[in-house]
């Protein structure tokens, strides 16, 4: 029988860390001393509430059914008031929330709820490939605009992006902290991103994933809160980063009524329904947020992924690294170093006994010139030494 695969995933690529994951195990059976910085893992761990919460879930009966399919009312009644809090705008839990199976199940379905065939999303030059991926499957057209390393940090090109042409641009999916690279948006390129979504009557998706984040004292800046944008901004939020409850496959989609409804009609046609067992647990840790209850552990968590961040930075000092802003992960330039992403990352597992994803599909050909190092699963004890581990790889 012929191996037949639709049209549809022509251009859906591999994201890679499937690929680096498995050899890291692989090597893992041999070896306790490798670095594993290929996958967005922490091993901080999630709220206390969190986990009273979901083993009290896996007793209850309402926690086994499909019912209700928008999710528990608990639930979109926190990610509604997060929402609210962080924008500054109103909105209602029983109209304008989903509840979804991860936040990129939510992405997927706001994706697939707005897009023709054809249409265009504008996106982050670098970008996860899983993003690219979901906007292809959706019929959409990546169309890119860079951020470039300026000063040691990304910065959203906006010459770049006043020379494209934006006219078939449906919606605008942006994420800060960004994923790979950590770059935060300032409130100027978030007031041009906006722009851009008024002049060309464009939805803005906003993947808050890590949205609170942040290093260095920097801003939280909501998008919806702009003038103008809360009518066209689709929040999707995840219980997976912030809350460090990734196993839970929890996120929210909060947005305006006018799209919402539709986002729903595509949930309930694709996963249908949320982790019955996990929606508790998610909700339980947004309300520690809601009331400024540091139990939530967001700031400690920051606070030492901050660290983390510190400690790559200070073993990398010398060679081409970014310096991330927030997030989880920080890309090195290997092709400085004279080898392409998908050489220096073999070249680290095999010789320097450091997992990291080679950087191919995560945006346009330029990705190639990079490695992605996630620094959140690691401690700054093991950290240490990085250095040399790249040295001796790269021989730089």
């Amino acid at each position: 029988m012929p191996i037949y695969a639709a049209s549809r995933l022509q251009h859906i690529t591999k994201i890679g860390v499937e690929d680096m994951g498995d050899l890291a195990d692989a090597a893992s059976h041999t070896s306790a001393h490798i670095l594993r910085l290929e996958n967005l893992d922490t091993d901080l761990r999630p709220p206390l509430a969190a986990l009273d919460a979901t083993r009290h879930a896996i007793d209850a009966d309402e926690s086994n059914s499909y019912l209700p399919f928008f999710g528990i009312d608990r639930l979109r009644q926190a990610a509604t008031g997060l929402v609210s809090q962080l924008s500054g705008q109103t909105y209602d839990w029983k109209t304008e929330c989903v509840i979804t199976a991860g936040g990129l199940s939510g992405i997927l379905n706001s994706l697939l709820a707005l897009l023709e065939s054809g249409d265009e999303v504008l996106m982050t030059d670098p970008i996860y490939v899983g993003l690219i991926n979901r906007v292809r499957l959706a019929g959409g057209v990546p169309k890119f605009v860079p951020l470039d390393p300026t000063s040691g940090q990304w910065r959203l090109d906006l010459e770049a992006l006043h020379r494209l042409d934006l006219s078939k641009v449906r919606a605008v999916l942006m994420m800060s902290p960004s994923m790979p690279s950590g770059a935060t948006f300032t409130r100027a390129e978030w007031e041009k991103i906006a722009g851009i979504c008024r002049t060309h009557d464009s939805w803005l998706i906003y993947d808050a994933a890590m949205e609170r984040i942040l290093f260095d004292g920097r801003e939280h800046i909501h998008p919806a809160a702009l003038p103008g944008m809360r009518e066209r901004t689709i929040s999707v939020g995840s219980a997976s980063k912030e809350y460090r409850m990734i196993g839970w496959r929890t996120g929210w989609i909060v947005g305006p009524t006018s799209v919402v409804p539709h986002i729903g009609r595509v949930s309930i046609s694709n996963v249908v329904c949320q982790v019955g067992i996990g929606m508790p647990g998610t909700a339980a840790a947004i309300e520690a947020s809601l009331t400024g209850d540091s139990s939530d552990g967001i700031a400690a968590s920051v606070a030492e992924w901050q660290a983390r961040r510190d400690a790559v930075l200070a073993e990398l000092a010398d060679l081409p690294v970014v310096c991330p802003g927030g997030g989880w992960s920080l890309l090195l330039n290997v092709r400085q170093l004279g080898y392409s992403s998908r050489e220096a990352s073999r070249r680290l597992l095999d010789q320097g006994e450091v997992a990291a994803t080679a950087m191919v599909n995560w945006g346009t050909a330029r990705m190639d010139d990079y490695v992605r190092f996630v620094y959140a699963n690691e401690p700054v004890a093991r950290l240490r030494g990085l250095r040399e581990r790249v040295r001796l790889a790269l021989r730089t």
